[in-house]
This record gives structure tokens, C-alpha cells and sequence, in this order.
């Protein structure tokens, strides 16, 4: 059994998350810049067997993309010409950074702390990969 790698990509940093090798736990592991990515996933797939890919889907409230996907669309597709041999997911992403932002209060971290983008990107990717965890439990 292999992870599953989630993905909150930006236009300046991607948030990613992995599992265990079991599936059962999604951890933060970094927040790599966008220019980066794909080395970053090369490299760790190389090392480490990755069963999925769950990339964030940015949907306004009516349910219709949003803009950032002019920007998602074509990391996606250099994800499926580099790593053709593994699935890709995507995954509701409406409210991923407030839900992060709350998590780090909640969690008591300074001010300071809370305004650290990266740190949200990587709860972001996090969040996101609980969710498609918590969807496949349902189905």
C-alpha cells in the first residue's frame, strides 16, 4: 500500500500533506514553491511509493470553479504527463485556509505564528487530504 500525497496548489506555494503508509493518518509535511513542485514530487517519489494524488478543487459558493483554476489546470496536467502511473483526485478546497486559520488558533499559536503562510499551506494540504480520507470512508 502506498501514501497518498494531497496537494493545495498556489501560484506562490503549494501546501502538501502525505499519509502514513497504512492511509489511516494525513500529516502535514511542507510547503514547497511553486516553480518547485514538481522536482519536490519527483524526488519524493522516488523515495517513497505514492498511490494518489489529491489536488484541491477552488469552487466559488455556487458551486462553479473559480478563477485559480487557470492556474491548477495546467499544474494538473504536467502531473499527469510526469507521473501518468498515478491516479489523480480532486477535492472540494472551499474554506481550506479558514479552516486552517481557526485550526492554529484553536491550537493557541501566537499571532506571529497564524500570519506564517507557509504553515497554512501545509494545514491547508492537510485538511484537504482529511477530507478525501473521510469521502472514500463514506463510499
Amino acid at each position: 500500500m502506498g501514501r497518498i500525497l494531497a496537494i493545495d496548489y498556489g501560484q506562490k506555494r503549494v501546501g502538501i500533506a502525505v499519509t502514513d503508509e497504512f492511509q489511516l493518518i494525513a500529516n502535514g509535511l511542507t510547503t514547497v514553491h511553486s516553480k518547485d513542485i514538481l522536482i519536490f514530487l519527483k524526488d519524493y517519489v522516488s523515495k517513497e511509493k505514492v498511490e494518489c494524488f489529491v489536488v484541491g478543487e477552488p469552487k466559488q459558493m455556487n458551486n462553479l470553479p473559480s478563477e485559480s483554476v487557470k492556474f491548477i489546470d495546467p499544474f494538473i496536467k504536467q502531473l499527469k504527463k510526469n507521473f501518468p502511473e498515478i491516479p489523480i483526485e480532486r477535492i472540494d478546497e472551499r474554506f481550506t485556509s479558514k479552516i486552517a486559520s481557526q485550526t492554529m488558533i484553536t491550537a493557541g499559536l501566537k499571532k506571529k505564528d497564524r500570519q506564517n503562510k507557509s504553515l497554512v499551506d501545509t494545514i491547508s494540504a492537510t485538511i484537504i487530504l482529511q477530507s478525501f480520507m473521510e469521502k472514500r470512508l463514506i463510499f
